[in-house]
């Protein structure tokens, strides 16, 4: 059976939708990971738990507890290369900070739920690649 528009409208009213606008919504898309992208300081982070990381090394930072710190580095864990006339693009790792501790030190940071596979393997080339670096998982 087919509603008319009459009907339609009707059944809408029951329901307390007065109006089409439901149709012209598209239902809000979930994440992969069930995390939720927020903005702080108009930067628009992945989930709310790497912006309340930021906020807290924006604190460290003030209170002189770390140098300096920086968001979204990026790192070469292989170059690219050719290869019977295939291109082969390199692998990169992005990280969601990379921290310079009061000592020198530079500490590369994740903020992550869960490590899924692929960050399994790209934390083993980065940890190869960079031994002067440490990289830490934020869960």
């Amino acid at each position: 059976m087919r509603w008319t528009e009459e009907q339609y409208q009707e059944y809408l009213k029951r329901k307390g939708k007065t109006d089409n606008s439901i149709l012209n919504q598209k239902p809000k898309a979930r994440s992969k990971y069930n995390n939720e992208k927020c903005v702080v300081d108009g930067i628009k982070f992945d989930s709310i738990k790497e912006a309340e990381y930021y906020c807290k090394l924006k604190i460290l930072k003030q209170a002189g507890e770390i140098k300096d710190f920086g968001l979204q580095p990026k790192y070469e864990l292989q170059p690219g290369f050719e290869k019977n006339g295939v291109k082969y693009q390199p692998i990169t790792y992005v990280a969601d900070f990379v921290i310079v501790n009061n000592d020198g030190t530079t500490d590369v940071v994740d903020v992550k739920g869960f490590e899924t596979q692929v960050f399994k393997i790209k934390k083993k080339l980065f940890e190869y690649k960079y031994p002067e670096l440490s990289l830490k998982v934020v869960k």
